[in-house]
């Protein structure tokens, strides 16, 4: 159907009528050139012109939608049950079977079924079809391709005012969320204005931080929690032991008290293996070490003095800087101090000066790393001062394995998770040293420069793929390893578990009357 409207105005309002009628052409202005102007120009001949035969283009670029994605759950009922049958009435689900059993289609069905079923267990019981014959070896995928590693990501310190990222820590649910702890550790020199926020990042959005985590002092430290991803804990640089739970928002869920918390900055926490996974315990250069349970975090559980000479007498304490604990060791722990000393504690001892195992030293500064190996709990990683140590319980006296003296100063290191023989160090210069025992010692299998800004903290996903590096300038940078660094290696785990001495180790140890003298061959 065509739609056509008429608009209807008098002749009168039209306007005079125009007429128009042919003429000749009328000249208004004539410009004669100029000899002047003409004598500034050059003549091109010939002129060359380049000519494109296919269309031109341009190029554009677009954002597309963020691919949103939902999870959604589905209930499943009984079903199968006649109209006039309610399942969830047992006498009538028991009635309606009887009177299927008493069926003859019910009966001679059953028996068809019955032949087949014993035909295939017959089978089953003549050969395993699931055996493994090969079960006592491990596949393993030997990689020939050179070491490598490659940025992913950047986060950077939303602030104007930046602060360095002092520690990570890597969601325990997928890995797919990093939690950011930001401070200033230069004493009384925080310049004003400074925001004490740290961060939770998403890995797939590096633009805005997910959380942000309010504290009332800037945070030292931060660990998720690894039975409930939900609450995180903090250390505080006023002393303080912080908790969030996500669920609640950005401000602090729990809090210590001042009066029984550190009295310096807490610069190490970590979660125990407990039944509730509510226990925790952290380190200061207070010289304290004090264990927490979360629902009443108002003052500690138990407190340990790092008091060598076992007097238990605060002045003499040495201070921590760094905490380890190892789940399968549930008594013991490890703390590294300022002096460069490693010390042993048993947390079950019954008098005080009995919590104070052994000491291990070798460092010239503070201790800023120590891990135990995941596959061998015995052999634990220091790093201090200008060299990373490899270290073994059996073995009090020396490391039995150290790198070289670098030229500049070892800020953190790792082990992997997944290979024994690998582990990781982070510097002032901002390298990355990435260091394979298995494929030579004096020198890593792989360095990396990662940014310009001295590097402070590092942490590695528990798959070994994915590293995140915290920098003096609050910047987070995530790399991604190649698969020979992330997978294991044939005969790995049986060369590893043999004494570290064993191995070609490029170092020896000389024993004279008057110290120790360490000297690489």
């Amino acid at each position: 159907m065509e739609i056509v409207y008429v608009y209807l105005k008098k002749r009168s309002e039209f306007g005079k009528q125009c007429n128009f009628s042919d003429r000749p052409a009328d000249l208004n202005v004539d410009i004669l050139p100029n000899p002047k102007l003409a004598a500034q120009f050059v003549e091109r001949n010939p002129v060359d012109m380049g000519i494109q035969c296919s269309v031109s283009m341009s190029e554009h670029e677009a954002n597309t939608e963020r691919f949103e994605m939902e999870t959604r759950g589905v209930n499943h009922i009984e079903g199968g049950w006649p109209k006039d049958v309610n399942p969830l009435e047992l006498e009538q689900t028991i009635r309606f079977r009887k009177k299927v059993e008493k069926d003859e289609n019910y009966i001679n069905t059953i028996t068809q079924l019955g032949v087949i079923m014993e035909h295939c267990i017959k089978q089953n019981n003549a050969i395993d079809i699931y055996e493994e014959y090969f079960d006592d070896e491990e596949e393993v995928e030997v990689t020939e391709e050179a070491s490598s590693a490659k940025t992913i990501n950047v986060f950077r310190d939303p602030q104007e005012i930046k602060r360095t990222a002092t520690h990570l820590s890597w969601h325990p649910d997928g890995n797919r969320k990093l939690a950011v702890a930001y401070s200033c550790l230069d004493f009384q020199r925080a310049p004003m204005g400074m925001s004490h926020d740290s961060y939770v990042w998403d890995l797939e959005n590096p633009n805005r931080p997910e959380m942000a985590l309010k504290p009332s002092s800037p945070l030292v430290t931060v660990e998720y929690n690894p039975k409930d991803s939900h609450v995180i804990l903090g250390g505080c640089y006023n002393g303080q032991i912080a908790c969030w739970d996500t669920r609640k928002g950005s401000l602090v869920a729990e809090l210590s008290t001042i009066e029984f918390s550190h009295r310096d900055p807490v610069y190490g926490s970590i979660w125990l293996q407990s039944k509730t996974g509510t226990e925790c315990f952290s380190a200061s250069t207070d010289g304290q070490v004090m264990w927490w349970d979360i629902r009443k975090i108002s003052e500690p559980t138990e407190v340990v003095i790092l008091d060598i000479t076992k007097k238990e007498q605060l002045e003499n304490a040495l201070g921590a800087i760094s905490l380890e604990f190892e789940s399968t060791l549930p008594t013991k722990f490890m703390v590294g101090t300022e002096q460069g000393i490693v010390i042993s504690c048993n947390r079950k001892a019954k008098t005080p000066a009995e919590k104070i195992v052994c000491t291990f030293s070798g460092h010239h500064g503070p201790i800023y790393a120590l891990q135990r190996n995941p596959f061998y709990p015995k052999n634990f990683l220091t790093v201090g001062d200008w060299t990373a140590r490899i270290w073994s319980e059996d073995s009090r006296e020396s490391s039995i394995m150290w790198t070289k003296y670098h030229m500049a100063y070892l800020t953190d290191g790792a082990w992997s998770p997944v290979r024994p023989a690998v582990f990781f160090t982070t510097k002032m210069d901002g390298t990355l040293d990435i260091w394979d025992v298995m494929f030579k010692h004096s020198d890593p299998a792989l360095s990396l420069k990662v940014c310009d800004e001295a590097l402070f903290c590092l942490r590695v996903q528990d798959n070994g793929c994915l590293i995140a590096c915290g920098s003096q300038r609050g910047t987070t940078t995530l790399l991604e390893v190649s698969s020979g660094l992330s997978t294991l290696q044939r005969n790995e785990k049986n060369i590893a578990s043999s004494p570290w001495v064993q191995t070609p180790v490029l170092h020896v140890v000389l024993r004279l009357s008057r110290g120790l003298l360490q000297r690489p061959l």
